[in-house]
């Protein structure tokens, strides 16, 4: 492990991701479900994928100290509500400006929305929660 890194404290109480669902599309429960999930996972996915030589399936996996301490500690989530696509594509672009991991979720419409690939989800973090407030702060608690 690099020294930088391993010398990093982080209070793990100051850390968390937001999950942000569309509510306007009146998912079934479980597919709800579903989407937050692909969601709350896309960061390390693709953290992962980047790591990794197509042709060798190796390579070195860097987390960032902040998503380290999250991982290993308190893994704190927060669902919250949006009331549109339009919505969840302005806060997925407000945390992108503003430097945080963001990851948008489209649906490929297979089992629902009629075979429309469709937004459906949002994951803001893992980050400093202060830094992911400013920017969801005013939505309600899913």
């Amino acid at each position: 492990m690099n020294d930088a890194v391993s010398e990093t404290v982080i209070d793990p109480a100051t850390l968390k991701q937001v999950i942000v669902i569309r509510r306007d599309l009146n998912m079934r429960r479980g597919k709800e479900i579903a989407q937050g999930s692909h969601a709350s996972m896309a960061f390390l996915v693709e953290t992962v994928v980047r790591a990794c030589d197509p042709s060798t399936g190796r390579g070195v996996l860097a987390i960032d100290p902040a998503a380290l301490t999250w991982m290993t500690t308190s893994n704190r989530k927060v669902t919250l509500q949006s009331r549109s696509e339009e919505e969840l594509v302005e806060l997925h672009r407000q945390a992108t400006d503003a430097g945080l991991r963001s990851h948008l979720i489209t649906d490929s419409g297979r089992t629902e929305f009629g075979g429309i690939p469709t937004i459906t989800a949002l994951a803001i973090g893992p980050d400093v929660a202060a830094s992911i407030d400013e920017i969801t702060g005013h939505l309600t608690i899913y």
